[in-house]
């Protein structure tokens, strides 16, 4: 099963926009508060995309992999990638 990415490319899109827009303001010496905001900012779009391309994976990969028989390497690697994103 194709899966879809074009709601998490979009948002790795807007993520780049907005990086580029927080290397402005560190070269421009803007308020470092306000630097820091856009970093976190960043940083929820990025985690909203990496959530978006798991969903992907475990609605198309994982579920095919029952049919296959390689559900156990798929899931596990699900889990590795949770235990890393959880700490």
């Amino acid at each position: 099963m194709k899966h879809d990415n074009k709601e998490a490319l979009n948002l790795l899109k807007t993520a780049k926009g907005q990086i580029e827009a927080v290397i402005k303001m560190t070269e421009e010496q803007r308020y470092c508060v306000d630097i820091s905001n856009q970093v976190m900012a960043v940083q929820a779009l990025l985690k909203k995309a990496n959530l978006n391309i798991l969903k992907n994976h475990i609605e198309s990969c994982v579920r095919d992999s029952f049919e296959d028989g390689t559900h156990e390497e798929k899931m596990n690697e699900v889990i590795d990638v949770l235990k890393i994103y959880l700490k």
